[in-house]
Parts: structure tokens; sequence; C-alpha cells
């Protein structure tokens, strides 16, 4: 009987672990039970959302000093939701190459410059 009350109440312990916790509704400890957050960024988590509930993971990794790409990524692994949703990774940025430099002969050159014709 010991054993099954045993392994009842690690199974509630285990399926609370791994339930998914709102950042907009969620205490300092809650936010600590998920893997990868410690005191300090629940607190800077908590203190972001005294100004408002977060909108979504972007608003979170913008307001939130730590918080990038790949720690977003884990601690929605972890159960971290923002809104209820987890972490979708952002459409990578594109790619603008550097505008060239005028050669010589192109635009840039002084009046005296250009061989008479």
């Amino acid at each position: 009987m010991f054993k099954f009350i045993a392994a009842a109440a690690l199974a509630l312990v285990t399926t609370l672990a791994a339930a998914a916790t709102d950042i907009n509704k969620a205490g300092q400890a809650e936010l600590e039970a998920v893997k990868g957050i410690g005191p300090g960024m629940a607190q800077r988590m908590l203190d972001a959302r005294k100004t408002g509930p977060f909108a979504d993971w972007a608003d979170l990794r913008t307001r939130v000093k730590g918080v990038g790409e790949s720690k977003a990524q884990k601690f929605s692994e972890n159960g971290l939701t923002v809104n209820g949703k987890a972490y979708t990774a952002s459409a990578p940025a594109v790619y603008k190459a550097p505008k060239a430099k005028p050669e010589k002969g192109e635009k840039g050159e002084k009046k005296g410059d250009k061989l008479a014709s």
C-alpha cells in the first residue's frame, strides 16, 4: 500500500512539474520551478511584468534582460509559456549586403579627375 501511495505522489509531482507555467500568472516560486530560471531571472521577470503583462515571447525577450532566443527556447521546453503559448523561433534576419564603395571612375570623383574626351 505504501508503494502505491508513494508512486501516486511521485506521478502527481512529476505531472505538476511538467505542467505549463504562464509567465503572466506565475509567482516567484512558480517561475523558479521552471528549469533554468533562478531567483535573479525570476525577479527580473516579475519586475518587468509590473509595467503590464507580456504580450508575447518577443515582448518578454525585449523587456527582460538575459532572455535571448536560446534561453527563450530552453524556458519554453521546460514548461514556460506566454499567454499559454510555447516559444517558436522568430524568422531569421534577412541579410542585407553592405553598399559597395564607388570605384575610381564612378560617382564621387572630383571635377578635375576626369580625363578629357
